[in-house]
């Protein structure tokens, strides 16, 4: 079944008041009801966007031996190369070869009583066989989170608060995560499992889809609805912070990526914006009509959310790549096993 999206224009907030009142309304709107959109008038080239698309196409291309260089299990930031199989959601292997990088940040120091989450920060792994990737992508991560942290400023204002209502916890150390992915078709693969149904765990996610299907998303009725590629628009989705900190107001979506067709691959470019490891996420004082809709965030007792960012993000990379766990964070695995 195909679904078309709602199509929101950021530029109408620069476009008056009246205008911007209009997509205030309409994006808080979209926001609860679908909980993903596409944007457009975001003001970043298509030249820049065919340029990454192109760089995470030779990437994907290198030789097996050049990827494995630079495998996430080497990195206790869960930054790098993953085969397709090796990252897991919900119990089962996830039929997509990708390529993760955050902010380039020095790692910190590891001193006893610091929490486990201060291991998350740390530099990316580059190939060597493609040096044009860390110019690219570095470029693309800030273009995007420009983007990124402009649209968040507008669920703010959205949501009655102050523009700047999420800098407190974003300012100076925002959770920038770029995944290039690529999917390879049926007959490469284990099931039609691309990335099993899952909620994204940030502010927002912003994603560049190629000219192949397979990004569906779950409505009310638990219906699974196609999501075609729009070319030169991003697919945006809210993702958990903004659920917290709404009291469930806005709530996010679950997802997932069926496998391509035999003979055909699938290429994406994931953007997730989140928070500062070290803030807590806040419980907004919304306007009396919104809070008498916030029907609380959603609860999952096999995955319950923290307002702790980098303790909830940390829970994510841990179950979702079970040998970077084991090879950096066994300590940890230890502690909860003798817990249990």
């Amino acid at each position: 079944m195909s679904y078309t999206l709602p199509i929101l224009d950021l530029a109408r907030l620069d476009a008056g008041v009246s205008e911007r009142d209009a997509f205030l309304a309409e994006l808080r709107t979209v926001a609860r009801e679908t909980g993903f959109f596409y944007l457009v008038g975001h003001g970043i080239p298509a030249s820049q966007i065919a340029g990454v698309q192109a760089l995470a196409r030779h990437f994907f291309a290198l030789p097996a031996e050049a990827k494995r260089a630079v495998a996430m299990v080497n990195s206790p930031h869960f930054r790098g190369y993953t085969e397709a199989g090796q990252e897991i959601t919900r119990g089962r292997a996830d039929w997509r070869e990708q390529f993760d990088i955050g902010a380039e940040r020095a790692a910190r120091p590891r001193e006893p009583g610091l929490p486990a989450w201060t291991r998350l920060q740390g530099p990316n792994q580059w190939p060597a066989a493609l040096p044009g990737l860390r110019v690219g992508l570095l470029a693309w991560q800030e273009a995007v989170t420009d983007v990124g942290i402009r649209l968040l400023q507008a669920f703010a204002l959205a949501l009655g608060q102050e523009a700047d209502a999420f800098a407190p916890i974003y300012a100076g150390a925002p959770n920038q995560h770029i995944k290039i992915i690529r999917y390879p078709g049926r007959e490469a693969t284990g099931d039609n499992q691309g990335v099993g149904a899952h909620k994204d765990s940030g502010f927002l996610t912003l994603l560049v889809q190629d000219g192949v299907g397979g990004l569906e998303v779950e409505d009310a009725d638990g219906r699974w609805i196609a999501v075609a590629p729009v070319e030169g628009a991003f697919v945006v989705n809210v993702g958990e912070l903004l659920e917290l900190a709404s009291n469930g107001y806005l709530r996010a979506t679950i997802h997932r990526v069926v496998t391509p067709d035999a003979g055909r691959d699938r290429l994406s470019i994931a953007f997730f914006l989140g928070a500062r490891h070290d803030a807590t996420v806040p419980l907004l004082a919304l306007p009396a009509a919104l809070a008498e809709q916030a029907r609380g965030a959603a609860s999952d007792p096999e995955n319950p959310l923290f307002r702790e960012v980098g303790r909830n993000y940390l829970k994510g990379r841990l179950r979702s790549h079970p040998d970077v766990a084991a090879a950096h964070y066994a300590d940890l695995l230890i502690a909860e096993a003798r817990a249990a």
